[in-house]
């Protein structure tokens, strides 16, 4: 690893050691049981009968996330998993489930996205520090699809095309399982990192309806929520459905600052620069039925709507020393703030047949998800359109985006029994065919419309999508897989599993996974695997294309004043983007290497320390602003026939080249019964976790021969970006207290610092410190109601502030790269109704 690493791990032993025989200390409470995947029949938990929650955490919970085996326990888990169950995931005032599960898995970043275009509408998550589409969703084990919005401004995500775990809603969930774990070989594309599995709640028993609500210490991002989940039989006792909904709004919060040049302060907060303005709506279905003896039904289904408003830059008007363009005055001559409209719909039905023939466990199944998306842009205009035809719209449709999946699935396992071993081992076969499709459909006229006039067109705040970026694009894949798992000896455990998998688009890969546990008694273990891995590069990276109005400060790559100018994500097999030297985009393949411990030595104590190293080839990563504005470029491209440019510079992807994440995982917990007085749960998790880049593929020629400042990965896409965003350290401690109808939860949280590099040189870097944020709640269940107080950041921690001369004038205060934001306390109230 490297000498810090070495330092940390004794460190956190010692806290551990300390922790223990003092009283408390951590990991989580595991619920009881887990639907079974591949056919496999395992007992599931009784529905929750209300906020109560397990003593001490369930080392026997059966895992289904990572084996295909039916018997594999949280104690006996060759892999190093975290399962959260939905009490813990509602401890905090919390409404996203990502933010929910970054707040209690340490190696999870789920990064606070201000109002930037897409970003803030669909924000992204890390594992280990990996990119958000390294990481594969799965509900009750399916596949689950990504969103259609391509995260492409530069911050943490920047290029991924994620899935959106907010759309999921809390209120169906029995818990989640988080593999930290390469797991390509099991589950195909996309697990570079790991695996996040939701589970659903099953049974016709149980249920509840809860509203929360809250606001910032700031007064202001109000927050309020209405959920309800409940299930009933059918056909007697032959089967089970489940319904949850959830609707929710959200305010939007300010924390821009007064621009301090002369001449623009007098005109106060113009910027919006905090959360954005959401509604949401999600509901989901999940039903099971015996539909002949060994036979049975099974489907869920999830609808969901959200609608929000991000915010542009402002423009200045005619009032200022320097307006944005003299056009403005016939429209805003006191300037304008744009807004885009978005409205997300998604979609997703599963439906499949499971039983037992023999001695084999049959699961056959079909997957139908998509994710919908309109924009439109509000309150703006568009420069070239009000100059040649003397129109001022004001608002303008920009286009529609949409991202679907399908998957056909086959899963068999048994148990074998090889002559030479006492216990039977579990083999696993089976097979995918998934077809994926990604299309943009264009907006009106003016949304797009650049004229040949010279004058910025676009529409302000975020241009259209023109005919030119239109699209519909599909690909198909088929995969099959092998697993053998087992107790080799009654101490001894193994699995080693096989995929390949062929996509239409690029070809053919083969993935492995060997994995392996030693109990050296009944309560420590060491624990092992190697694995490869691979992500088939996105249809959104390999054909997408977008106008954005981006600030460009001083001395910026385009060789331009600092202002906002229009920037193109284009395709690699654009012309522009072939001239200057894009490629066809190759698959990311990884090496993913676990070593650690596990230790039991009481019911009441566990402890595992894992560390890890994953190295990925081929990266893909969105490109620098290249410029169009220079004299030699202009002169490159017009020789090649292209004259009438749109923007001011493009961005394209690429396999930027090879990353390495070392880190260790760290996840405890301790359990104290003092009778009469209670009961004290302590849980204790870290994380620590560097990300360097091994190597960079050579700038292209062509952009050598155009000037210095022509690089297709700049320092801070290379040192940053793809590498050390997010921070490398993260600690969690938390404690609940129950003592007859209370309980108090406390759960204090520590960042660790971060660093912004500059694009050129060190001097530029900024380095913010780590903070510890406090989260305080209290409980009162009489009957079978819920009442809880609370409060997030309760000492109300901001981050440290952006320097002067990178703030925007003083406009933007905060980094938009802190993993817990800048919004202050947060005070919230619960009130539950369980059955």
């Amino acid at each position: 690893m490297n000498e810090r690493l070495g330092r940390i791990i004794p460190a956190l032993l010692a806290a551990s050691a300390l922790s223990a025989l003092s009283g408390p200390l951590p990991a989580q409470d595991a619920p009881p049981g887990a639907a079974g995947q591949g056919g496999k029949d395992v007992k599931t938990s009784k529905p929750s009968q209300g906020p109560k929650q397990s003593k001490i955490a369930d080392l026997s919970t059966v895992i289904v996330t990572g084996t295909r085996a039916g018997n594999r326990t949280v104690s006996s888990s060759l892999t190093p998993i975290d399962v959260i169950p939905a009490s813990v995931l509602k401890q905090t005032g919390t409404i996203d489930l990502s933010q929910a599960l970054a707040r209690t898995v340490p190696s999870m970043n789920f990064p606070f996205a201000s109002a930037s275009d897409t970003f803030a509408f669909q924000r992204p998550f890390e594992l280990r520090g990996l990119s958000p589409d390294q990481v594969l969703v799965l509900v009750d084990g399916k596949r689950w699809h990504s969103g259609a919005l391509l995260l492409s401004l530069g911050q943490i995500g920047q290029g991924s095309q994620g899935v959106d775990l907010n759309t999921i809603p809390m209120s169906a969930i029995d818990h989640v399982e988080v593999l930290r774990d390469g797991a390509s070989a099991q589950y195909g594309s996309d697990a570079l990192a790991g695996v996040v599995n939701i589970i659903l709640k099953k049974g016709a028993r149980g249920g509840g309806v809860q509203l929360d609500a809250g606001e910032y210490s700031a007064g202001d991002g109000r927050q309020a929520q209405g959920s309800a989940d409940l299930g009933f039989p059918l056909g007697g006792d032959r089967g089970w459905m489940r319904l949850a909904a959830e609707i929710s709004n959200q305010d939007p919060t300010n924390r821009a600052g007064v621009d301090r040049r002369p001449g623009f302060t007098q005109l106060g907060q113009k910027f919006q620069f905090g959360a954005v303005s959401f509604k949401n709506q999600n509901l989901l279905l999940n039903a099971q039925y015996d539909v002949a003896p060994g036979v049975e039904f099974y489907a869920f289904g999830h609808y969901g709507r959200r609608v929000g408003e991000p915010r542009g830059f402002f423009r200045y008007g005619t009032n200022t020393p320097s307006p944005n363009n003299p056009l403005i005055g016939l429209v805003y001559p006191d300037g304008f703030l744009p807004k885009e409209h978005g409205d997300s719909i998604d979609r997703s039905l599963v439906a499949g047949l499971r039983g037992t023939a023999g001695a084999w466990h049959w699961d056959v199944s079909g997957n139908y998800g998509g994710n919908k998306v309109f924009y439109s842009t509000l309150n703006t205009v568009n420069y070239a359109l009000l100059h040649d035809f003397g129109d001022a719209q004001a608002g303008f449709f920009d286009g529609e985006l949409a991202s679907t999946q399908q998957t056909f699935d086959v899963d068999l396992s048994r148990d074998i029994q090889p002559g030479w071993l006492a216990n039977p081992l579990t083999f696993s076969v089976g097979g995918q065919w998934m077809r994926q499709a990604y299309d943009v459909r264009a907006g009106e006229l003016g949304s797009y419309y650049v004229g040949d006039s010279g004058v910025r067109g676009g529409a302000q705040g975020f241009a259209g999508w023109g005919p030119q970026d239109a699209i519909s694009v599909a690909r198909h894949s088929t995969a099959g897989y092998m697993q053998l798992e087992g107790n080799l000896t009654d101490r001894l455990s193994a699995s080693a599993a096989v995929r390949h998998e062929h996509y239409s688009d690029f070809g053919g890969t083969t993935s492995a996974a060997l994995s392996g546990r030693f109990d050296f008694t009944d309560a420590f273990a060491l624990r092992a695997s190697a694995s490869t891995g691979f992500r088939a590069p996105g249809l959104g990276q390999q054909h997408y294309s977008e106008t954005t109005s981006s600030y460009f400060g001083p001395g910026n790559s385009l060789g331009l004043p600092a202002g906002i100018y229009l920037r193109g994500l284009v395709p690699v097999d654009n012309a522009i983007a072939r001239l200057l030297g894009s490629e066809a985009l190759k698959p990311e393949r990884s090496r993913n290497y676990t070593f650690g411990m596990v230790w039991n030595p009481t019911r009441a104590f566990s402890l595992t320390v894992d560390a890890y190293q994953i190295t990925v080839r081929n990266r893909i990563a969105l490109s620098s602003t290249l410029s169009l504005s220079t004299p030699a470029v202009k002169g490159y491209l017009a020789a090649n026939g292209v004259t009438n440019l749109q923007y001011s510079g493009i961005s394209y992807f690429t396999n930027a080249g090879n990353v390495r994440s070392q880190g260790v995982d760290w996840v405890s917990s301790y359990y104290s019964d003092f009778g009469d007085k209670g009961t004290l749960t302590t849980t204790l998790s870290a994380t620590y976790n560097r990300n360097k880049v091994t190597g960079v593929r050579p700038n292209p020629a062509v952009l050598d021969s155009l000037g210095a400042s022509f690089q297709r990965l700049n320092r801070s896409a290379i040192k940053g970006l793809l590498a050390d965003t997010a921070p490398c350290s993260k600690v969690i401690l938390t404690e609940t207290y129950h003592r007859g109808r209370w309980a108090f939860t406390g759960t204090l949280t520590r960042y660790g610092r971060i660093t912004e590099y500059g694009s050129t040189s060190y001097l530029d870097d900024v380095v913010y410190p780590h903070k510890w944020l406090l989260d305080l709640a209290a409980s009162y269940s009489v009957d079978r109601w819920s009442f809880t107080l609370g409060a997030d950041n309760v000492f109300n921690t901001y981050p440290k502030r952006v320097p002067e001369d990178q703030d925007n004038d003083g406009v933007f205060p905060y980094s938009s790269s802190s993993p817990f934001g800048f919004e202050g306390a947060y005070v919230y109230g619960k009130v539950g109704y369980h059955w």
